[in-house]
């Protein structure tokens, strides 16, 4: 297996590359919105690049940003880095102040707080005529090919994260024994998903019997708080932690430590540097490598190719508007293949940006 996970101090490797965004498809004829440039029609010197995540503090989110700079920096621009610290009204009054400027050639690779909001950041978009990348969370009926400047929404099979650590906590606690989950943002649906793979995982392992759920928010420190209630309620009978993402996972491996507890299996979803550290180290059992440089970099590389006209709208295949993107499951058996990766700056050339499909998000 060819491994892609891209730790965002490696990642920044791109930024000495060349500009490698050549050989690529026709100028686009794609439309516009309002007064705004034709797409393929900008000098890639007036390119404006926005990435914008919750926070800073969530180590995934920080390498999405990373993996932004790297990108940007590789072509001569500068990101414009946004966080929102969660909270819905101000991701929207961010993106309609970024949206009241110059926006004949502004690119955005956004991470909406939640599926309700992003039809707003998408219709604002469109009327603006910036092109838009959006990842993880929309409505399941709204649908990229339905605008002319929403170039792609790229997220993650959740369902089958969720499962495969809720497998390998089932393993790592010998099929039985009880367990404790940690959910994320619950209007998000990353975390419905994923907390659907666990349930799917349960129905399988039948001895594994879940004791309790909680929503943490995709917070370490919440995590550490709610961990310590549930440690204090169901004591020894809790032999497993499986959390929404790394971030919970390592909140909930301080709350073991701080309890004495060496004896609980955590697992989590990301892939962040301190949770493969805690892999190595054996302290946590699994994640799920979703990529957050790569992630960071791959949205603003297709407005980029778009909005220069390197890649054609006309030629971006149906099935490649609304997509799962490649993950892989990561334990102690391979975690030393991800501590050090390779990266490849030829992931971000126009002829290339749709090479992590793994299928259509139906």
């Amino acid at each position: 297996m060819k491994f892609q996970s891209r730790p965002a101090a490696l990642f920044l490797g791109l930024a000495t590359a060349a500009v490698m965004l050549t050989g690529c498809s026709e100028t686009s004829t794609a439309g516009g919105g309002g007064s705004s440039a034709e797409a393929g029609a900008c000098d890639p010197a007036d390119v404006t690049l926005v990435g914008q995540v919750r926070n800073e503090s969530n180590p995934y989110e920080a390498s999405w940003l990373d993996g932004g700079d790297a990108f940007a920096e590789s072509v001569g621009l500068t990101q414009q880095r946004l966080t929102y610290d969660g909270e819905s009204t101000k991701q929207q009054e961010q993106i309609r102040q970024v949206l009241a400027g110059d926006t004949d050639c502004l690119v955005l690779n956004v991470l909406p707080n939640g599926d309700a909001d992003t039809q707003p950041i998408v219709m604002g978009a469109d009327e603006a005529g910036a092109y838009l990348v959006t990842q993880w969370n929309k409505p399941a009926e709204l649908d990229p090919a339905d605008y002319d400047r929403w170039i792609a929404h790229i997220t993650y099979n959740g369902e089958e994260s969720g499962k495969q650590i809720g497998d390998a906590l089932a393993e790592a606690i010998g099929g039985e024994g009880g367990i404790i989950a940690l959910q994320g943002v619950l209007d998000t649906a990353a975390a419905k998903d994923r907390f659907a793979g666990l349930e799917a995982s349960l129905a399988e392992n039948t001895g594994v019997t879940l004791l309790d759920e909680q929503t943490a928010n995709f917070s370490r420190q919440e995590a550490l708080t709610v961990t310590k209630t549930l440690l204090a309620k169901h004591g020894d009978d809790i032999k497993g932690i499986w959390t929404a993402n790394d971030d919970m996972a390592l909140g909930a491996l301080e709350a073991l430590e701080q309890a004495g507890r060496t004896d609980v299996a955590v697992v989590g979803i990301d892939a962040v540097p301190d949770a493969l550290t805690a892999i190595d180290d054996g302290r946590m059992t699994a994640t799920v490598s979703s990529d957050g440089p790569w992630q960071g970099g791959i949205g603003l590389a297709m407005g980029y190719c778009v909005a220069t006209g390197e890649l054609s709208m006309d030629d971006v295949a149906d099935e490649n508007r609304a997509f799962f993107a490649e993950q892989f499951l990561i334990t102690d058996d391979n975690v030393g293949d991800f501590l050090t990766p390779s990266t490849d700056p030829a992931d971000f050339e126009c002829g290339n940006v749709f090479d992590r499909v793994a299928g259509p998000l139906s």
